[in-house]
């Protein structure tokens, strides 16, 4: 079978979820191997990991400067991982380092590129949405190797053990590579809530909350479904949850299994960062909003009524 490779996603060492899911997919389209870069050490942790949704090989390239520096030497990598075995595509998480690394690497290799698939069909063909998702694009690579950047939540990650063959990834990174210096980490203090981009249940409201204080309902709700919180940019250019939780076409991307907007008219801006959900539930007291186009299931209702009224039952039957 045809080798697949996978870059893993990872934040200091500790893989994330879109890199199972990438490994689910590349099963499905050739033989998965995952390609670690990062510090010294830490693919030895995360090795077992890999294997357990079916890695057959892991390629290693670890070392300080691919901890000390920005994305050109992880693509720079990856390139000599590409020339060495002639993989028949790469797989590349679609998040803002992912699209960089992709790019970079297309540029190395004189291959076509493709971000924001939702999957990865027979034939290495590419599924998208385009203009805001009103047309469904299904597109292939003509030239080089297939590089195709998948959004996390589109494939859901399955289990299938393998025992992974590590294998070193020699480089040598030019002072091109070695440009862009990281000056400093700040690590974001966190809650107990999921990274919304990975997030497997999301919870969004919007201006039919009516302040910023009331997306406490929102919060509750998401935390009885451990679910991430996100807000429609009307809330947030109001000031009521913070930017870094906008989900729309100028915010962030979202595609998880279940969607819930609360409070949401549903403006093109918006259903352009979350239309791909798996399921969409949506609370608004007007039944003409545009959201409702979308939706899976809808309640017509007072949201401050439905919503409190939802997270008691959700919380009884968790019991």
């Amino acid at each position: 079978m045809a080798e697949i490779l996978v870059l893993v996603e990872h934040a200091d060492g500790a893989v994330k979820k879109v890199t199972f899911e990438m490994l689910t997919k590349a099963r499905a389209l050739g033989e998965p191997s995952a390609v670690f870069v990062g510090a010294a050490g830490q693919a030895a942790e995360l090795t077992d990991k890999l294997g357990e949704y079916g890695a057959q090989k892991v390629y290693v390239a670890e070392g300080e400067d691919f901890v000390g520096f920005q994305t050109a030497p992880v693509a720079a990598a990856l390139a000599k991982v590409v020339a060495d075995v002639t993989p028949a595509a790469v797989l590349i998480a679609s998040s803002p380092a992912g699209k960089e690394v992709a790019a970079r690497l297309a540029v190395k290799t004189g291959s076509g590129l493709l971000v924001d698939a939702v999957d990865v069909g027979d034939g290495l063909v590419a599924t998208q949405n385009a203009f805001g998702g009103a047309t469904v694009v299904r597109s292939t690579v003509t030239a080089g190797t297939p590089i195709i950047c998948l959004r996390p939540n589109s494939t859901p990650p399955e289990a299938a053990p393998a025992s992974p063959q590590v294998t070193p990834v020699d480089v040598t990174l030019t002072d091109a590579d070695k440009a862009a210096r990281v000056a400093e980490r700040v690590v974001e203090a966190k809650g107990g809530r999921p990274e919304l981009t990975d997030a497997a249940i999301v919870v969004s409201g919007g201006r039919g909350l009516g302040s910023g204080e009331k997306f406490s309902i929102v919060e509750e709700l998401a935390d009885s479904l451990g679910a991430a919180v996100g807000a429609s940019r009307a809330a947030t250019d109001a000031g009521w949850y913070p930017h870094q939780n906008q989900v729309g076409q100028t915010g962030k991307t979202v595609s998880p299994q279940l969607y819930v907007a609360i409070g949401i008219s549903g403006a093109i801006q918006h259903r352009a960062g979350m239309q791909t959900s798996k399921t969409i539930v949506v609370v608004n007291k007007d039944p003409d909003a545009p959201i409702f186009s979308l939706a899976d299931f809808g309640v017509v209702g007072d949201l401050h009524t439905v919503v409190p009224a939802l997270t008691q039952e959700i919380v009884k039957r968790k019991g």
